[in-house]
């Protein structure tokens, strides 16, 4: 393949126990080029949509307004572990066999909104420079502070008792920067009897979702790349220019200009192609990332 063609977005349904490097080092040697990143990591044992960019695209991750993600998932209830989730040691077993749909879906309505959420202490946030998970790995206690998520809906779809735990399925579609295991967790302990996560199955990231992502098998037999403009038009508002202007754009100049919108712009050049991403300043646009 040569460059310019290879250049776009690859929306790959992630199999459980990769990591999302993993996947990125599968892409790598598919698209013969290191020029591979990720965008929105995906833990281990979760499944679903990852966007990898290849080429020149890796260069527009940074700037994708992903700002709401879909997620399926299960929450068993009646056992916390250190990681609130099923790869963590358990931490204390209480008997759920009592909840039923109404007491969960109860409990489930007080995270629904906008929500300060503490993050688990095997996140890969940052802290002093350092992730939160190999802080933990490491022997040290973690404790990170709460911060604001958005939860725009979250629905009870099934639940089913186990003994004395009790497996509670959902839907969520949250804003970016929530952690399902997070509420797998202050779930159980709002119903007294603590929870984790025990799958986790994302179906959307921004405009993208599960049933235009490609597993790793089908992706060796062909890789399905998102031509950049494609992204840029699926992703951003956008704005024509004549020749004149995408010859300025090609040096990096600003653009006397209105875009008409907020935010990064997409704009294009009179054939149609995607040249770079400009922003609004007064009067005039200024270049945010070049592409051409």
């Amino acid at each position: 393949m040569r460059d310019a063609d290879r250049s776009g977005l690859v929306v790959v349904d992630k199999p459980g126990g990769l990591t999302s490097h993993d996947v990125v080092a599968r892409v790598r040697r598919l698209a013969g080029t290191r020029k591979v990143g990720h965008a929105g990591t995906l833990d281990p044992m979760a499944t679903g949509v990852l966007l990898v960019g290849v080429d020149r695209a890796t260069r527009l991750l940074g700037h994708l307004a992903l700002t709401e993600k879909s997620y399926d998932a299960t929450v068993r209830l009646g056992l916390a572990t250190t990681t609130d989730d099923a790869d963590g040691e358990p931490l204390s077993r209480t008997p759920a066999g009592h909840l039923d749909d109404a007491l969960v879906a109860s409990a489930a309505r007080a995270f629904v909104g906008d929500i300060r959420q503490r993050p688990s202490a095997v996140s890969a946030i940052k802290v002093d420079g350092r992730r939160a998970y190999a802080r933990v790995r490491a022997g040290e206690d973690v404790e990170l502070p709460a911060r604001p998520v958005t939860v725009h809906e979250l629905v009870l779809s099934g639940l089913r008792t186990d003994g004395e735990a009790v497996d509670v399925d959902l839907h969520l579609r949250v804003s970016s920067g929530t952690y399902v295991r997070a509420i797998a967790r202050d779930l159980g302990t709002a119903l007294g009897v603590g929870g984790h996560l025990t799958r986790l199955r994302r179906t959307s990231v921004g405009p993208f979702v599960l049933d235009e992502a490609h597993s790793l098998e089908e992706l060796a037999d062909e890789l399905a790349v998102q031509e950049l403009s494609e992204v840029a038009r699926r992703c951003f508002p956008t704005h024509q220019l004549d020749a004149a202007q995408a010859t300025d754009v090609g040096y990096g100049r600003a653009l006397e200009v209105m875009l008409g919108a907020e935010g990064p712009v997409a704009v294009f050049g009179p054939q149609g192609g995607f040249l770079a991403l400009y922003q609004q300043r007064g009067g005039a646009a200024v270049p945010v990332a070049v592409f051409v």
